[in-house]
């Protein structure tokens, strides 16, 4: 089976080790614009000519929509596919399922791609208006998951009656551009998540974990997959960290952790000055990078577990290493692989050995890592799996 390989494209060069120490509702103007699109459209190009086939659009309360940034990315290149992060009731499926079809002939055909994200940050949710109750928000993204196939495959109206949505004569005229339609990805680790996605799902998607824990984690979902008649495909996603040696490389790691704790200590700092000077914000100043390490403090049930597991080790699987996620409190996507190319690509061979036919890769210094990994991470990956797909047949 083919490995699909997908980046990050954001909409500034930041991550933990550089931009801004501060977002959401109070901006730091003088760390420059939000948006760069000179940047957007490099770090499109960069994907593309690395031979990655997809990037992801993230998604945000307070950050740049995603839809725009996608249709940037679209016109600066020929073939990159885009993965558009999607937060569920946030947009009628009425409109998104027009939205995404339009982009997709728009794009030159079959270039979208939906990443439905339900949300374990209730702050973050709120942010939006958003005060649905985590397990109720996955049944609401079971209706939009659901709408949106109908949508895209219904050839006359329909009506629907569910628990938060109410279509009468609900259509569209506008199609997915190619016969394989517009697949939906999606994630999540708690029990009514694990039902959502095994149902509905094209693709599921996980944290970095160690192997054993994604496979255990994959064969619970293949066999609620199952009882549906399904068969789906899975992502993981890590922080590829590489250098000549495996010594230089574990000591660039060494210094992202170093540097992201520094940044951490100068967010609090920033965040402190920022609730100083803007009366009335309060709370609502917050860090890049959280650094709240209780569990009991979120919803997300993948976020605990990178929790809990970060806390026990920083290196699993000889180089799947985790001091990044513990110092942020595992903030997204946040687990590395330290090594030279030829052994991260092992490793992200062993990943998809176990069945993770999707890698997601992103780096620490974004546009500069993404011209790295097309040297040699990427070729070297793509021959493993040619290399094993010979071998079996």
């Amino acid at each position: 089976m083919a490995v699909e390989l997908i980046g990050m494209v954001g909409t500034k060069d930041a991550s933990e080790v550089k931009g801004p120490l501060v977002d959401g509702p109070i901006v730091d103007w003088t760390d420059g614009p939000v948006i760069e699109p000179d940047y957007v459209r490099e770090m499109a190009r960069a994907h593309e000519a690395s031979g990655f086939d997809r990037v992801l659009i993230g998604y945000g309360a307070v950050g740049p929509e995603g839809w725009a940034v996608a249709s940037s990315v679209l016109a600066a290149t020929d073939r990159l596919r885009v993965l558009v992060a999607h937060r569920p009731g946030m947009v009628q499926p009425a409109v998104l399922a027009r939205q995404a079809a339009t982009l997709d002939h728009l794009s030159g055909g079959g270039r979208i791609a939906i990443h439905c994200i339900t949300g374990g940050d209730e702050a973050d949710q709120r942010r939006e208006g958003d005060h649905v109750p985590h397990d109720q928000r996955y049944r609401r993204t079971a209706e939009v998951m659901t709408l949106l196939r109908r949508l895209w495959s219904e050839e006359t109206p329909f009506d629907f009656d569910g628990e938060f949505y109410r279509y009468d004569d609900a259509f569209t005229s506008v199609k997915p551009a190619t016969a394989g339609g517009i697949p939906l990805y999606f994630a999540g680790a708690s029990p009514p998540a694990i039902d959502v996605g095994a149902a509905l799902a094209d693709v599921y998607a996980f944290w970095g974990e160690p192997r054993a824990e994604a496979a255990a984690r994959k064969a619970a979902i293949d066999a609620v997959a199952a009882t549906h008649g399904r068969t789906l495909r899975y992502s993981i996603s890590l922080r590829p960290v590489i250098a000549a040696t495996e010594a230089e490389a574990w000591e660039k790691a060494e210094w992202i952790a170093a540097t992201t704790a520094e940044r951490i200590a100068q967010a609090r700092e920033r965040v402190a000055e920022l609730k100083a000077g803007y009366q009335g914000l309060g709370s609502q100043a917050h860090a890049t990078y959280s650094v709240d390490r209780k569990i009991e403090g979120t919803t997300s049930v993948g976020r605990k577990r990178l929790i809990e597991m970060s806390a026990d080790h920083d290196v699993y699987d000889e180089r799947l290493w985790m001091k990044v996620a513990h110092l942020t409190g595992a903030a997204g996507n946040s687990t590395a692989l330290v090594g030279t190319a030829e052994q991260v690509a092992e490793a992200l061979l062993r990943y998809y050995d176990i069945g993770m036919t999707t890698l997601l890769l992103k780096g620490f210094d974004p546009l500069a890592d993404v011209v790295e990994f097309g040297k040699e991470l990427i070729p070297r990956v793509r021959e493993g799996v040619a290399q094993r797909d010979r071998s079996s047949e």
